[in-house]
């Protein structure tokens, strides 16, 4: 089952002091974030001249804020990440692959990205909605997100075209796909389970069954472009926080354990690369109680 909601802290001298570095950061990171908005909209006065360049720049421009938001939460708050798992070669254009329970497993994925120089390359697949939303969502549009309408007929070709540009212009790429499609919740994990026993599909205790369309789509469109994927798992530690209990420095430690599967591993079959992914989410879960018992992920 979900772990339970991280609880906030009990006294109201920490709770108050919560909200401070809470709104702080919420108005600091946002006012950066507008700031990196008009500097990339600046960088399209290269365009005409080289898209690389533009490129570059809004890699750099990602780079600085999403730096800035780690390290406040590393630094200022204390928010220690443990990363275990296969040791990840530096330079390689890959898809990520994690389990969603909260808005904090990006807090989390940042630090994976900072520590192997990468936070500049992510990608996300995410909804088409967000890119209207000033701030993070501009920003997005910038950095060739995919953007999804959750349409299939309508996000394939959508999805074709992203992954050709990669391709044709050999964008470096650090892609991230919730395959569980949103987070986890109790009641999403009951229809997720009935689902899974109506299609005789595998069950899954602690995770909702991964929707594969996406994630076929993208290592069958971008497999020459691709050196590996990545199977991240993350956990937390006294249940699970919030974006908002994350930026009021409420967590105490994350988890992420990571997998390296080299693209020539990987089916060239859709249907086989519906099981492969199916059986990751396996582990995956696994994994995930074993964690819940033993307080160790690996």
């Amino acid at each position: 089952m979900p772990l339970p909601p991280l609880k906030d802290p009990s006294g109201v001298g920490s709770r108050i002091l919560g909200q401070i570095k809470g709104w702080t950061a919420a108005i600091l990171l946002f006012l950066a974030v507008l700031v990196c908005n008009v500097l990339q909209m600046a960088s399209l006065a290269f365009w005409p001249f080289s898209r690389a360049i533009v490129r570059k720049l809004n890699r750099e421009i990602a780079n600085a804020w999403w730096t800035m938001c780690d390290l406040w939460s590393e630094r200022l708050w204390n928010i220690e990440v443990e990363i275990v798992g296969d040791d990840i070669p530096s330079g390689e254009n890959v898809l990520i692959v994690s389990n969603h329970q909260t808005m904090s497993d990006i807090s989390t994925l940042f630090r994976f990205a900072r520590s192997k120089g990468r936070l500049g390359d992510l990608k996300w697949f995410v909804k088409d909605a967000l890119k209207y939303i000033p701030g993070i969502g501009w920003g997005m549009v910038f950095l060739d997100c995919v953007f999804l309408k959750r349409n299939w007929t309508r996000d394939r070709d959508s999805l074709e075209r992203t992954f050709g540009k990669f391709k044709r212009e050999q964008i470096p790429m650090w892609t991230i796909t919730f395959a569980e499609g949103t987070r986890l919740l109790p009641h999403k994990l009951e229809r997720s389970r009935a689902f899974a026993v109506e299609r005789g599909l595998p069950q899954l205790n602690h995770l909702l069954l991964p929707r594969t369309k996406g994630f076929v789509a993208a290592v069958q469109g971008l497999r020459e472009h691709l050196d590996a994927v990545y199977d991240a798992t993350i956990a937390y530690e006294n249940g699970v926080p919030s974006l908002w209990q994350w930026a009021k420095g409420y967590v105490q430690k994350a988890h992420l354990h990571v997998r390296r599967f080299p693209m020539d591993e990987l089916p060239r079959d859709d249907a086989a690369l519906n099981e492969w992914l199916y059986a990751r989410f396996q582990e995956k879960d696994a994994r995930l109680a074993h964690y819940y018992e033993h307080g160790v992920l690996r």
